[in-house]
């Protein structure tokens, strides 16, 4: 792409007063039409939020949306949520997958309960300090729960930008699209702006190949079926099921190569899933 090109297809940072005029008063029109309606938004209990996070960290909103109200009935708070079995937290989780983030949320929970009186911190430094929470999530809490105008972009809202302001430019990089991000926040109200964002990005995947696919960061989930992560999770409902089985009986169980079980077993044990008495398994 020539140096001329590239001035049409890429914003200019900061961008006009009267392209955000524009920008904002589209994104804001489209949301009021066609925003979603999801319980997370409609509580601002950090501790609410914070289970909303983890839970949506790589699965689709609608597996969401069904167990985030069972796991808050049966954990309504963080202090329950701290003194539960681990075997029980994972038996709520199971269908979400990625179970180490039920690991992680109940580490979270634990060290919020020990170390800050039950009060999950405001702060995003301090958030991304606990187990299980990133840059994004960390940042996405603080906005979310505590209505701090801080900058951050997942998928939906990469998708916007790139969609809006890249036009047809490959390999986007995020340092490209952060400024454009933190210049259109509204600071005084950043939960629904970036509830709008999310919810038009999502419309524009719909009616647009992709634009998200024309970003440096653009990866395709490898299949569930047949993975390791398929593995673990089937090791972890079998476990769950059938407490104090031997690791022979697992493998049999399974009907797995036991190698691979083995070797499952062994990084599972180091984070914690699993523990083993007298030669038989238990949920950690």
């Amino acid at each position: 792409m020539s140096n001329r090109d590239r001035e049409k297809s890429d914003p200019m940072v900061p961008l006009t007063p009267q392209q955000l005029t524009a920008f904002r008063k589209m994104i804001r029109k489209w949301y009021r039409a066609n925003g979603r309606s999801l319980p997370w938004r409609e509580t601002r209990d950090p501790y609410a939020i914070l289970v909303s996070e983890i839970m949506l960290q790589q699965t689709q909103v609608d597996r969401v949306r069904t167990k985030y109200a069972e796991f808050l009935a049966l954990f309504p708070d963080i202090a329950t949520l701290a003194q539960a079995p681990l075997d029980t937290v994972l038996a709520a989780w199971q269908g979400l997958g990625y179970n180490r983030r039920a690991v992680a949320l109940k580490r979270c929970a634990e060290m919020v309960v020990e170390r800050r009186e039950g009060i999950l911190p405001a702060n995003e430094e301090e958030l991304e300090a606990m187990p299980g929470i990133g840059p994004y999530t960390a940042r996405a809490i603080a906005t979310f729960a505590f209505s701090r105008p801080t900058v951050f972009i997942e998928t939906n809202i990469r998708t916007v930008f790139i969609h809006h302001f890249f036009h047809d430019r490959q390999g986007v990089h995020d340092r490209e699209v952060l400024p454009l991000v933190a210049q259109t926040l509204d600071r005084r109200n950043p939960r629904d702006w970036y509830y709008a964002l999310m919810d038009y990005g999502v419309s524009l995947k719909k009616a647009h190949a992709n634009p998200g696919r024309r970003s440096a960061h653009h990866a395709r989930q490898s299949p569930f079926k047949g993975s390791n992560r398929e593995l673990r999770s089937r090791i972890l409902k079998t476990i769950l099921t059938f407490p104090e089985m031997t690791e022979i009986e697992l493998i049999t169980r399974l009907g797995s190569d036991p190698e691979q079980v083995r070797s499952n077993l062994l990084r599972m044990e180091t984070e914690g899933f699993i523990r083993r008495h007298n030669n038989r398994l238990t949920i950690g």
